[in-house]
């Protein structure tokens, strides 16, 4: 008996022990999910305090797109700043969007923490152009293009083009004497676009390849520069198709490297468009500037008319170190690219919530540094709408000039542009005079600003 009541007692308090135990785990096991649903909660109202900037977000889909590519940008931009400050947010090309307008923002963005905000294009750009563009990378991969492709942009590689782009210069230059006028705009683009393919190619591609893959960029740029619609019969569906076929003509450039086809095309294609709008959009400009400041004019023909009579007496053409001698000219170019802020804004993605003076910027989100606010700032540039060279005698702050970007993103072909303005203005203002035609102070925006109608010009030997 003694046996069994010692058995039963064991038993007993077995069940007993294994239902404290369940009871344990049962009560650790809800505090445990109460605990998470409160630290969810905490997390979740902390987040809420980090509410969004303010600004609208426009219509669905559409957003401000349609006013940000009519309005004048710095009216644009100016609105909303100075009703919602220095960081908004807005919805374009299909994005939602945070615009920031300091340079502090845009060094944390581009530089300090650059490792959170990743380099974007809108989904429709990444598509048109490719995407494994330069552009839209970071890391190794981008280390390793950027080094391929910067390698065609030292001084050493620019060098032996100076020659090359000048036959180009004389070339265009000399078509421009038998019009009654020309459209600024669309010569300055083939100018460009002859320099670009020059530095992606070479000077030995056929001029039947040069002119197939011409059509094929115009095609490309007309659905680039339109509404992100990829219907039957829009320009941007018919620009996708069209890339779609022909990519494979890019492979040229960077086999030796060994890449794989669908990077060469990628990045051939977006050496092209870096190279050509925003480049041509700039010469435009710099006619523009120059025309409606007839003293200026003078000056730089002076300087350049040193180094003109320096080259004809070496019987040579211009130089590497010519370009290199040219104060005036390089401060023209410098207060036209602020001047004109042709690339307003670059794109970046947040790639985690980031919180900026208390507010949320969420994952995910495109942050846009806005390169014509802090160009226009007179905070940085007393009378920042007056156009004066002079502000460039002196070094700018950091972080307030911009026109190629800034940090490892920054664009690696920016001496090639500064070099074949430079080139240009040289022959241009040695041997030419032009003139503005129809007196339109208007300005056209097809993304980027330009003078309206392209600028006309009547161009005449002097």
């Amino acid at each position: 008996m003694q046996i069994r009541s010692s058995s039963s007692s064991s038993i007993f308090f077995s069940f007993v022990y294994a239902d404290e135990t369940a009871q344990m785990i049962t009560i650790t096991s809800v505090v445990v999910v109460l605990l998470v649903v409160l630290l969810q909660r905490r997390l979740h109202r902390k987040k809420q305090k980090r509410k969004l900037p303010p600004g609208s977000m426009g219509w669905p889909y559409i957003g401000e797109t349609l006013r940000l590519y009519t309005e004048n940008p710095n009216s644009f931009f100016a609105t909303r700043q100075n009703k919602y400050g220095e960081i908004f947010k807005t919805h374009i090309l299909g994005c939602p969007c945070v615009m920031i307008s300091s340079p502090e923002a845009a060094r944390m963005v581009l530089v300090s923490k650059a490792h959170m905000f990743k380099p974007t294009y809108p989904p429709s750009k990444e598509r048109m152009i490719g995407p494994e563009a330069l552009f839209f990378h970071q890391g190794p991969y981008h280390s390793t293009l950027k080094r391929l492709v910067q390698s065609s942009f030292m001084p050493s590689a620019l060098r032996p083009t100076v020659s090359h782009i000048e036959l180009l210069v004389l070339h265009i230059l000399s078509s421009w004497t038998s019009q009654k006028s020309i459209n600024t705009l669309q010569h300055m683009k083939r100018y460009a676009f002859d320099v670009a393919i020059m530095s992606a190619f070479g000077d030995k591609e056929e001029p039947t390849e040069i002119e197939a893959i011409k059509l094929l960029y115009q095609r490309l740029e007309k659905g680039y520069n339109s509404m992100p619609l990829d219907l039957p019969g829009t320009l941007f569906h018919k620009s996708m198709k069209k890339a779609e076929e022909k990519k494979e003509d890019y492979w040229v450039y960077f086999s030796a490297q060994r890449i794989r086809n669908a990077t060469i095309a990628d990045n051939i294609i977006g050496v092209i468009f870096a190279a050509t709008d925003t480049t041509a959009s700039v010469l435009t400009w710099l006619l523009k500037y120059l025309h409606d400041h007839p003293d200026l004019l003078q000056e730089v023909t002076r300087e350049q008319c040193g180094i003109r009579q320096k080259i004809k007496e070496e019987n040579r053409g211009i130089s590497w170190e010519d370009t290199r001698k040219m104060p005036l000219t390089t401060r023209v170019i410098q207060e036209t690219l602020r001047a004109a802020s042709v690339l307003s804004f670059t794109f970046r993605e947040a790639v985690q919530d980031v919180e900026y003076k208390g507010y949320l910027i969420p994952k995910g989100w495109k942050v846009l540094p806005l390169f014509r606010r802090i160009h226009h700032s007179p905070d940085f540039f007393p009378e920042p709408e007056k156009f004066d060279p002079s502000r460039f005698e002196v070094a700018p702050k950091p972080y307030t000039f911009m026109p190629f970007g800034n940090g490892v993103h920054s664009c690696p072909g920016s001496e090639l542009a500064k070099l074949e303005m430079l080139i240009l203005l040289h022959h241009l203002t040695t041997s030419f005079r032009w003139e503005v035609e129809g007196g339109d102070e208007g300005i056209q925006y097809g993304p980027f600003p330009v003078p309206m109608n392209g600028l006309p010009i009547r161009v005449t030997p002097i």
